[in-house]
């Protein structure tokens, strides 16, 4: 059965220090103070220090400071009930710390006690006790991994989507998103990749739809995205931006269907569709990799769609995507 964790001790920061100096090793003071040696480490390493330059009392007032920073955000938490469930209800829908903090701002303007910055909400969840609580919380923040594409050594012999209109072709208006109703779409795979969900996201007011898709056949996914995309005012029916996969190749019928143009991004450059690339990060927060979306309803898919359109963003200053939309249609 393994231990509780113990801070270290200003003792104990004291003996790291002096040992350094004789020029003992990590593993070495670990075996001396009882520790793991990645306790050591980490601490050696901590706010920019090294083992050359590790001092004990520098140490132990940072470890102060920022043993001072969780309890006062513990507290400040804790102490307003109204601030909390506040946070809790954010959170469950999604939003980051950041988003939070900023709405809170909208939604009480004159009232400083709901004023929390998004370092004291990540800290407060970080020292919460372990249990489903803390699980529950933590499970709702965006994991921020930096995924990288690996493809396989050599060329693939893939067919060519025939009359494709390249991204080269595309107005410069499109790349500057100076002028709303340019749409970028992508699938997102499920479980065994044996079910689908299509994503359209507008470049300018970052609105997404998400799409049920019963199967990744070239003229279903294609009648799935004419049926989202004819809902839309006219004036946001401009383009719409998507990879060269297989189930865009009926693009023509796209077009046919809805009055807009299709480009086609270069193979292998998942940046030149960036709008899109981070939304589907954002949906894994909802349908986390493993999902069979064969189980999951319509109605699911639009609660998701509402609440991700429904939350603020930081690349529109704050304000929420269903909002920037709407004013734009409305001025136009």
């Amino acid at each position: 059965m393994s231990k509780l964790y113990k801070r270290l001790s200003d003792n104990e920061r004291e003996e790291i220090s002096r040992l350094l100096v004789q020029k003992y090793s990590f593993r070495e003071i670990a075996r001396q103070l009882n520790r793991n040696v990645s306790t050591i480490s980490r601490e050696v390493s901590a706010g920019g220090a090294n083992k050359y330059v590790y001092r004990a009392v520098r140490a132990q007032n940072r470890a102060r400071r920022n043993a001072a920073k969780r309890k006062k955000g513990k507290r400040l938490i804790d102490n307003n009930l109204r601030l909390k469930r506040y946070i809790y209800k954010k959170l469950r829908k999604r939003w980051s710390p950041k988003q939070i903090a900023k709405e809170l701002e909208t939604d009480y303007p004159l009232d400083m006690t709901m004023r929390i910055s998004s370092d004291t909400i990540y800290s407060y969840l970080y020292v919460l006790p372990k249990g489903a609580l803390k699980k529950e919380l933590l499970a709702c923040l965006r994991r921020n991994h930096q995924h990288r594409y690996k493809y396989a050594k050599g060329t693939r012999n893939v067919r060519k989507i025939e009359d494709m209109l390249s991204i080269e072709e595309r107005p410069k208006e499109v790349e500057n998103r100076i002028i709303p109703g340019h749409w970028e779409g992508d699938l997102v795979m499920g479980k065994y990749n044996r079910s689908q969900l299509g994503t359209l996201v507008e470049r300018t007011t970052r609105t997404t739809i998400l799409v049920p898709l019963k199967s990744k056949r070239s003229e279903e996914v294609v009648k799935s995205f004419a049926k989202e995309a004819k809902k839309l005012p006219k004036q946001m029916k401009l383009s719409m931006t998507y990879d060269q996969g297989r189930e865009m190749a009926a693009h023509k019928l796209f077009t046919k269907e809805t009055e807009m143009k299709v480009y086609f991004a270069h193979p292998r450059s998942p940046w030149e569709r960036g709008t899109n690339e981070n939304t589907n990060g954002l949906i894994r927060q909802f349908f986390p990799k493993g999902t069979d979306f064969n189980k999951v309803s319509r109605t699911e898919i639009k609660k998701v769609q509402d609440l991700l359109n429904g939350r603020p963003r930081a690349t529109l200053n704050y304000r929420k995507p269903y909002q920037v939309f709407n004013e734009l249609i409305n001025t136009r």
